[in-house]
């Protein structure tokens, strides 16, 4: 007997315990451009999308740390994406935001240039990134290339993008209680 492959309609999600046709979230991303290029989210991370917040600076941060911000009495740290992906910085404008995403109770924002839309992007549309060896130092943080129409999104596996321990280290620091 053949079996399902779990990329067929209809097939369980052993994680949620629904079928793929009733979990509408699972292949939605967030689209949001940066240095020109269209990068992609799993829209299951992602908890809201703020304009530019006054962030406060905070010592001893690797670079691309642009410091936190209170978000509605919450401390949460501030990463600018680009620095983190040591693309050319650019003063932020009235299309520069933040997206706030949550990884393992976690939330940090992202300063990206400007967000797109909210796309369906299914598995069978994502290919995996191609053998660059040594050519994208930051290669963990892909998780695919996504095919959207004539178009390519990189798409990001946000809990790569910083290690845990140090995203921890920063929220406890900086916590105002």
């Amino acid at each position: 007997m053949k079996e399902e492959s779990s990329h067929q309609a209809g097939a369980w999600d052993d994680e949620v315990g629904l079928k793929e046709e009733e979990n509408t979230e699972k292949n939605k991303h967030l689209l949001f451009n940066l240095a020109g290029e269209t990068y992609g989210l799993p829209t299951a991370g992602v908890t809201e999308i703020i304009e530019m917040q006054r962030i406060t600076q905070v010592p001893d941060l690797p670079k691309f740390i642009k410091g936190v911000i209170n978000l509605r009495g919450r401390v949460v740290p501030v990463m600018d994406l680009r620095l983190r992906f040591h693309l050319d910085e650019r003063p932020y404008d009235d299309r520069t935001c933040m997206v706030v995403v949550k990884v393992s109770e976690i939330n940090f924002a992202i300063i990206v240039d400007t967000v797109a839309e909210v796309h369906d992007l299914r598995e069978e549309d994502v290919d995996s990134l191609p053998e660059l060896s040594d050519q994208v130092p930051d290669e963990r943080c892909i998780s695919g290339l996504g095919k959207i129409g004539d178009t390519v999104a990189i798409v990001l596996d946000i809990r790569n993008i910083l290690e845990m321990k140090e995203l921890e280290s920063i929220t406890k620091t900086y916590q105002t209680g």
